[in-house]
């Protein structure tokens, strides 16, 4: 059979992995299968793995490799020496005449197939271990970018050989458990696209960080995508929901994060295959670097290029600045979320306190402690000892031999799809990356915690903090047959709890995002003139800036955080409460002085309904309705449910309901489902006629036991008082859980109750509670324990309950 040495990308596929390299391979599936759906891939070849062999053979560099590494094996030669002396013979070796013939032949058709002589190519290496289910080999071997002419095209493919042997890919085979001659390289030689001009970056169809399967995750950043990949720039950050991206009227995009962008990776002068690196001006650092449809269309192709390979998969892209046009440049099967048993769920919780010195992008979800090891440069990385947390800059794959004897790593730049977080995520090593001033804070040899257990944001704290873990087999999880939800209120920790068997949240805290995301208080962006803090005012004008209204900013940003919050849980329902803000609590946002009085009993003042149609708060809730309306009917999250706290009457509740209306929230238009808060003596009281203005009552244990019992529940003095399962609190929900079905509606609890006291959830079971809604990190526990009293109470006589079950 003749041998081939070149062979276009659009004749290969996932079949021809042992030829042309797990890369090639899936360059050529997505071009001849993909393309009817739009997927774009720069055109190109594949040089074989028959090219390599004959290049090792004419060489004669097989007995050197074996010597080499042989030695450095039996510990006669260290790593970098081995590898040194194996890389300087590929790098001598001259090309058989008949391998060069084949390659140049096909550079100079491609070329042709472009009109142009001597085309810039990207010189891409492609191992043919490469993308396996178990061994993702990312970054292992070079590229090589803006190559021109046959000479240069020559010198990349000899330095693509030879990167086959860096300390890194030796270390990595060996951790692998790979021969080093059994793996050989391809190299594909694709046409440039003018990300330079454009931009580029990386993609995910999962989150990458805890496997939630429903999104695809997108960073960006100005120029060539090494700066995103090996995490030397903050990049933009956008994420999608995937089972919305299909209908064009829907824009389901739940995150947009501008990074800091500071530099950008562009060509060198004058058709140099070399690169540069450039500070990126003013406007490219507070630009995004994708617009919408940008982005929408990212996500569509991932999801489509996931749905052809059947697994999770993690894709390069870039933007041609020339012609605006957006290509995929790699695709590879992600090898660590996707391996994960989504039957067992372990909950890592930091139970000990400490001073913060660093925070970045959490990797991973667990927590881990060890003396740090701040080591600047990879000349020094024999410095580093077994155990310790790696503290650098930044890493590349010459760090991967010390990353895999880490207990931890922290960078100060990169993002989550960075060469660091890649490569924690794959040893399973929980990181901290982008910190900023990681190297500057964290002395070396100081005993320090790091924790990626708190939602996306990762800490480092001072000293050796305590810490547990609880593993759970899910399939050991019994049904219940009322509803078991979840409350949330930060969107940056929602997709953590993905995996828990609920039926959708039951109290999701808008004003959670306002203070954590928005900082601003709502009048304050409709009356920007109103703020008198000078400080404050440049604030509130850096926040809202590119937003042509300040209100869109709130707007924007409150919908998606509640869309990010929904995602986990759709099509469950999503009961989301309006702001329930104290004027204290208002007061502290940007701008709300202005806007606030002064209550000597916040608690029992002006918050919840009483704001919503009053003059001095109106403004403000309508960026809410807004927000909402948009979340439901442009984001496509129709399962979100408005649920009204505090309302103190039912005369209260008409003119809120009014105010809603006027804003485009109706209740029943687009299925819209409204909700109240029972919190309030005269929501018992009053519940008959309080439900035909309502779908469904969520009691809040915490403010009906301070309201019933007259006891303050912030008061330490009277904590001792403050107890849901006093028979006067009992009593009341009883009665209003009879109440609520007798009008035929739904009715659940929200309060912390159920999650603290077992007790006091069989009490709820007993009484029908329809759901019970519980803080995730309860869930599991709490599940077994409404099991069984939903069994002892189908057991029981029903003398001994009183009413049946659910009247």
């Amino acid at each position: 059979m003749e041998r081939r040495y070149t062979v276009w990308f659009e004749e290969t596929g996932l079949g021809d992995i042992a030829s042309v390299g797990g890369k090639n391979a899936s360059l050529g599936e997505m071009l001849r299968t993909l393309a009817t759906q739009g997927v774009r891939v720069p055109e190109g070849f594949a040089i074989t793995a028959e090219a390599y062999r004959d290049y090792v053979q004419a060489n004669a560099l097989e007995q050197i490799i074996r010597d080499r590494l042989g030695r450095y094996r039996d510990g006669r030669m260290p790593l970098r020496e081995a590898g040194r002396q194996v890389r300087e013979m590929f790098l001598a070796g001259k090309f058989p005449a008949h391998v060069s013939a084949a390659v140049l032949e096909s550079y100079h058709a491609l070329s042709g197939r472009a009109g142009t002589e001597n085309l810039p190519v990207a010189v891409r290496s492609s191992a043919t271990a490469e993308d396996l289910p178990d061994a993702s080999f990312a970054g292992q071997q070079e590229t090589f970018l803006n190559v021109a002419g046959d000479k240069s095209l020559l010198d990349a493919c000899r330095r693509c050989f030879a990167s086959l042997f860096t300390d890194r890919a030796i270390s990595y085979r060996a951790l692998k458990g790979f021969d080093d001659l059994d793996v050989a390289l391809s190299i594909g030689v694709q046409r440039m696209v003018r990300a330079d001009l454009g931009g580029s970056g990386v993609m995910f169809s999962l989150d990458p960080e805890t496997g939630f399967p429903q999104v695809v995750v997108i960073s960006a950043a100005w120029g060539l995508g090494e700066t995103v990949v090996q995490g030397t720039v903050n990049p933009d950050k956008y994420v999608l929901f995937k089972p919305l991206l299909r209908d064009p009227e829907i824009v389901p995009i739940l995150e947009r994060s501008r990074g800091a962008k500071e530099r950008k990776l562009v060509y060198g002068r004058g058709g140099s295959a070399r690169t540069r690196l450039l500070d990126t001006t003013e406007r490219e650092r507070h630009a995004l670097v994708l617009d919408d449809g940008e982005i929408l269309q990212l996500g569509r192709w991932a999801a489509a290029i996931e749905d052809h390979y059947g697994c999770p998969m993690d894709m390069e892209w870039a933007k041609d600045g020339l012609t605006g046009e957006l290509f995929v440049v790699q695709a590879r099967p992600e090898t660590v979320q996707s391996r994960r048993a989504g039957r067992e769920f372990t909950v890592y919780r930091l139970t000990g306190s400490g001073k913060v010195l660093a925070a970045g992008a959490a990797i991973g979800e667990t927590v881990a402690v060890g003396p740090a090891c701040v080591i600047r440069s990879v000349a020094d990385i024999d410095r580093f000892r077994d155990g310790a947390v790696l503290v650098t800059e930044m890493t590349d794959p010459d760090w991967v031999p010390v990353m895999q004897r880490a207990a931890g790593i922290v960078t100060e730049h990169g993002g989550t799809t960075s060469h660091a977080a890649i490569i924690s995520r794959e040893l399973g090593v929980p990181a901290v990356v982008g910190t900023g001033n990681a190297t500057e804070v964290i002395e070396d040899g100081q005993m320090i915690t790091i924790s990626c257990a708190e939602g996306e944001q990762g800490h480092v704290y001072a000293g050796a903090l305590d810490y547990s873990t609880e593993k759970i087999d899910l399939r050991t999880v019994p049904q219940t047959r009322t509803h078991i939800l979840v409350n949330v209120a930060s969107p940056a920790a929602a997709f953590q709890w993905w995996r828990l068997p609920v039926d959708g949240i039951g109290l999701a805290r808008m004003e959670f995002i306002i203070n954590d995301l928005i900082r601003v208080h709502p009048m304050a962006l409709v009356h920007p003139e109103r703020v008198a803090d000078v400080r404050e005012a440049a604030q509130i004008r850096e926040l809202t800036r590119g937003f042509k209204d300040p209100g869109d900013y709130f707007v924007d940003t409150l919908a998606a955080g509640l869309a990010k919050l929904s995602a986990p849980y759709h099509p469950h329902p999503v009961i989301v409460r309006l702001s329930d803000f104290k004027t204290n609590e208002y007061a502290h946002l940007l701008g709300g002085a202005a806007f606030e009085p002064s209550e000597e009993n916040p608690m029992l003042g002006f918050r919840g309904a009483s704001r919503y149609y009053d003059d001095r708060y109106r403004e403000g809730f309508a960026l809410e309705c807004r927000a909402l309306k948009k979340v439901r009917e442009e984001l496509g999250f129709a399962n979100v449910v408005i649920m009204i706290p505090f309302c103190r009457t039912p005369a209260e509740a008409d003119r809120v309901l009014e105010v809603m209306a006027a804003n485009g929230l109706a209740r029943g238009t687009s299925g819209l489902q409204l909700y109240m808060m029972c919190e309030i003596p005269s929501n018992v009281v009053l519940a008959e006629e309080f439900a035909t203005r309502f779908d469904g009552f969520s009691i809040g244990s915490n403010d009906l036991t301070q309201l019933v019992l007259g006891v303050d529940r912030d008061s330490e003095l009277l904590a001792p008082l403050f107890d849901e399962r006093d028979e006067a609190v009992k009593r009341m929900i009883s009665e209003v859980i009879g109440k609520a079905h007798a009008a035929g509606i739904k009715i659940g609890i929200c309060g912390q109750g159920p999650s603290n006291h077992p007790d006091f959830a069989a009490f709820l079971v007993r009484e029908g509670i329809d759901s019970i809604s519980l803080n995730p990190d309860t869930v599991l526990k709490t599940i077994p324990r409404i099991a069984e009293a939903e069994r002892q109470y189908d057991a029981a006589p029903q003398s001994v309950w009183g009413m049946p079950h659910g009247s």
